[in-house]
């Protein structure tokens, strides 16, 4: 016999699904046994977890964001931190490789994107407001558990720039007019502050946040001068651009150090 759960407990648990929902309980919904266990062995604080095994198919089926139930599902907390509204009181180390991203909307993007973050050992994530929620269940399922190991802000990308540069740190934006990217000298953010950032899908890179940024950027096309395509997808962009300043670092540790 399966663990008795409420309707009101299945509905709590749907009503996840919406933003406003999320935003005004503080909680979100992972799904699937392995981000189960990855949120449990997070520092994340987990509200509860249900497992088909112990409520069934049907109670899972009505509670479920996916095609198909999985195994597990878990509720957690949101990380209280996540948005800054005073980048003057917030702590960030003197150096480090970091990223924000002006106005991603598409949830498949920014789950990319922060397993890109988590592949790189990126410091710390920021993105806009107007940035997709990373807790959308599209988002979460995308990042396939790297969520748990991101560090993730929402702030205004124009004042994180200047304050990047007050800090003596530099910042990168992606262009189609910038600097080819294997050719520039980049701040690979070992000695000071260096931020990479990345645009939205369709407009690129926002004018208030374009002229805040320090160095303008190009992945050049090959052949150069014959581009096929008109720009490359966000996620595949901050890929490439990542992982060109990480190739440059002075010290590339071994698995074993």
């Amino acid at each position: 016999m399966g663990i008795p759960i409420t309707n009101n407990e299945i509905k709590f648990v749907k009503s996840l699904e919406l933003k406003k929902n999320r935003d005004s309980n503080g909680m979100f919904v992972v799904e699937g046994e392995k981000m189960v266990e990855e949120a449990v062995r997070s520092s994340f604080e987990v509200f509860r977890t249900y497992r088909m095994s112990e409520i069934g198919v049907t109670a899972m089926s009505r509670m479920t964001s996916l095609a198909s139930p999985s195994p597990a599902l878990a509720v957690l907390r949101k990380p209280k931190d996540l948005q800054i509204e005073d980048l003057s009181y917030f702590s960030l180390p003197e150096n480090g490789l970091f990223l924000a991203l002006d106005g991603i909307r598409d949830p498949g993007n920014l789950g990319t994107i922060i397993r890109v973050a988590d592949w790189f050992g990126i410091d710390a994530v920021f993105a806009s407001p107007d940035t997709v929620d990373i807790f959308n269940p599209k988002v979460v399922q995308a990042t396939m558990g790297a969520i748990f190991r991101v560090r993730f802000h929402y702030c205004d990308i124009s004042r994180l720039c200047r304050f990047i540069s007050l800090s003596g740190g530099d910042s990168y934006g992606t262009f189609l007019d910038g600097e080819n990217i294997y050719s520039k000298e980049l701040n690979t953010g070992e000695k000071t502050k260096s931020l990479i950032v990345i645009g939205n899908e369709s407009n690129g890179i926002s004018d208030a946040v374009s002229a805040t940024i320090s160095d303008r950027l190009y992945i050049p096309s090959y052949p150069e001068n014959d581009r096929g395509s008109e720009s490359l997808n966000a996620a595949v962009a901050t890929a490439i651009t990542v992982a060109e300043f990480r190739r440059r670092t002075t010290h590339n540790p071994t698995p074993h150090e």
